[in-house]
């Protein structure tokens, strides 16, 4: 018995390793433990090793253009698994018919330099896994039936959680939270982590992941990672290389808006007036500002909405319940640069791309 049990043992070893031996595609400036797959199948098979050795995976999901939002993410996985795995996929299906697909920032080779970076950093760190594996793949692999669809109701296999999804950044992007959680459900599926990192800077989005987590039985543990921040407040964006001097400049307005409101809070306002007016009034006072500004100078924007809402559900309150807090969040849409000037740094896309940023703050209970 102890004989046939050894055997076993050993074809199991043999497998894997014939498998780690014939099967990694190494992009020439990852690590050299990275694994780059752009299909299902090998991942999975390399991810059935990973299981067979007792190693934990964590999933960091990104569109690519990494920030260090991002990799804060990655360090976070780090420390709580063996091995990590990043997604690096510009998904179709969550933006509009008239949003910026075609336009967004696409940085390959910068991106696996960072983490070839990171990764070499982790491996001098104590107890910290390893970027194993980063997964790229083709847009045939993702929606292998139908092509992706943006339109409404839409062609195709999708997820849709609502009511959470048709609000705020739902209302304005239809399709956005479907699209979300059907690429989600489909990278859950093929790369079954025990945890996946999201940034709170998409606070509706984590609201949405851990809704499709727990009503589908996935299985997985949602951590939120802190939003990471420039220095003078701006959250950190895959879009802001679009923004360019001008509109950088004034791109602040939506975080100090929120600050205003949280000050609000911290003084002991529970209305939604109290809270919310010293934001709209600064939104409104910039906005204004830089109307009387001539077109090129100016940096215009709209604002989207500023919302205060219940951290569970996202819908919104009139009074803050103090024994669960709630969510400021916002979204403006910078528009277009007017005139711009000779040699002026007007971002990705000469400035003519509207750019649309958000931003939250928690508002923790008070206990």
């Amino acid at each position: 018995m102890a004989t046939k049990l050894h055997t076993l043992r050993s074809l199991r070893v043999l497998s894997t390793r014939r498998y780690l031996s014939t099967t990694p595609n190494r992009a020439s400036s990852a690590s050299p433990t990275t694994q780059i797959f752009r299909d299902v199948p090998l991942l999975r098979q390399y991810r059935r090793s990973l299981l067979l050795s007792n190693r934990t995976v964590g999933l960091v999901p990104t569109m690519g253009a990494l920030h260090e939002g991002h990799l804060s993410l990655v360090r976070q996985a780090a420390q709580e698994n063996s091995d990590v795995f990043i997604s690096i996929y510009v998904n179709p299906t969550q933006f509009g018919l008239n949003e910026d697909l075609d336009s967004y920032p696409k940085t390959w080779d910068a991106d696996m330099a960072q983490l070839a970076s990171l990764d070499a950093s982790l491996a001098s760190t104590p107890g910290a896994g390893r970027i194993s594996a980063v997964f790229a793949p083709t847009t045939k692999a993702m929606y292998p039936t139908l092509p992706p669809d943006s339109s409404l109701p839409g062609r195709g296999s999708f997820v849709t959680i609502t009511p959470v999804g048709s609000l705020l950044e739902g209302a304005s992007r239809p399709v956005f939270f479907r699209g979300v959680a059907t690429v989600c459900m489909k990278l859950f599926s093929i790369c079954t982590p025990e945890r996946v990192y999201f940034g709170q800077k998409d606070v509706q989005q984590t609201v949405v992941i851990r809704r499709l987590v727990r009503d589908f039985h996935l299985g997985t543990e949602v951590r939120i990672g802190a939003t990471r921040r420039e220095a003078d407040g701006l959250a950190m964006s895959s879009r802001n290389v679009y923004l360019g001097a001008r509109r950088r400049a004034v791109a602040t307005v939506l975080s100090h808006a929120l600050r205003r409101a949280e000050e609000q809070y911290a003084k002991g306002k529970r209305s939604r007036g109290d809270i919310l007016w010293p934001a709209n009034e600064h939104a409104d006072r910039v906005a204004a500002e830089q109307e009387e500004l001539a077109p090129g100078r100016r940096a215009r924007f709209e604002v989207d909405y500023l919302s205060l809402a219940d951290p569970d559900t996202m819908e919104e309150v009139e009074e803050v319940d103090e024994k669960r807090g709630a969510i400021l969040s916002g979204a403006i849409k910078m528009m277009p640069v007017e005139e711009p000037q000779q040699g002026e740094d007007c971002g990705v896309g000469d400035g003519m791309i509207a750019v649309r940023l958000i931003d939250n703050i928690i508002l923790k209970p008070v206990e």
